[in-house]
């Protein structure tokens, strides 16, 4: 079992308030961060609807990962919430009550940098309640129709990741591994966006099912070039951001852990799948004395 250094519950300074459009419904929608108390994990709360349910992020409720990934019961759910919850997991928050006014969280530019920012500006409350932290004992692993996944003991969070599109003259493989820390987000992963090869969403687009989506946030790659005018932000942009979903799906195990991620060609479903395989292996860690 490791030996790891004490660190406390986190929520945020106060309230804060973004408003955009949803990705997939194109509805604009606005959610209110609050703080909340230790304990009470990451909460979603349907404001639009009557009795205006809450919604816990974590892996019992994850209702679909088709494109995004879904927290809920029934048609009581919140979607596309994979970019936040990233954004909470590398800042080390704990507690937080999201009100949300629709069922999508707005999608911004397309990344977490948005969020990233408002909570580097409004500020991390440090709790009196120490957070239990998990690691692993042994390697657990997934492999499904060519995606891979693996999680190694660690005394850090780190998380590798390989794309490769064998169809895309473009993409190719992309490769990049990152040491999660809320020090790095905001600069090497919030940034990134997400990203569509155009023959591949077409299908979607002529179905009317990503309403909110545009060039203002997603990179969209059609004859092997990029069409956005402003280009990429970072010539490995794509595997940056499945790095970032990745950290968000992960982040509705509920814990905080340590482990090194090792991913090969996943994505939300697969993401997800492996998060259950993974979290009954995650043992709490021994902690150090508070000096």
């Amino acid at each position: 079992m490791a030996y790891i250094k004490s660190y406390f519950q986190n929520t945020i300074k106060k309230e804060a308030s973004i408003s955009g459009i949803g990705l997939f419904t194109g509805e604009k929608v606005k959610i209110t961060l609050h703080p909340a108390k230790e304990d009470h994990g990451i909460v979603f709360k349907r404001l639009d609807l009557v009795d205006k349910p809450l919604l816990k992020a974590n892996l019992e409720f994850v209702k679909e990962t088709n494109h995004r990934t879904f927290v809920g019961y029934g048609k009581k759910s919140v979607q596309t919430v994979e970019h936040i919850l990233s954004t909470l997991s590398a800042f080390n928050i704990d507690n937080i009550l999201i009100e949300i006014d629709g069922s999508e969280i707005p999608i911004t530019d397309g990344s977490s940098k948005v969020f990233a920012e408002l909570i580097a500006k409004i500020g991390i409350e440090k709790q009196t309640k120490l957070a239990k932290i998990y690691s692993l004992n042994e390697p657990v692993s997934l492999i499904e129709n060519g995606v891979h996944l693996i999680a190694l003991p660690a005394d850090e969070y780190r998380i590798s990741f390989a794309l490769h599109h064998p169809n895309s003259e473009f993409l190719k493989s992309q490769y990049f591994s990152y040491l999660v820390a809320k020090n790095t987000y905001l600069s090497e992963i919030a940034p990134s966006r997400t990203y569509s090869i155009y023959e591949e969403i077409k299908p979607l687009l002529d179905k009317n099912l990503i309403k909110g989506g545009n060039l203002d946030n997603a990179v969209v790659i059609k004859d092997n070039k990029v069409v956005n005018s402003d280009g990429l932000r970072f010539p490995n942009e794509m595997v940056r951001h499945k790095i970032l979903d990745l950290i968000g799906d992960l982040c509705l195990m509920g814990k905080r852990f340590l482990a090194h991620v090792i991913a090969i060609r996943s994505g939300h479903l697969t993401n997800i799948k492996f998060a259950k395989k993974l979290l009954p292996y995650l043992k709490e860690s021994r902690v150090h004395e508070l000096q």
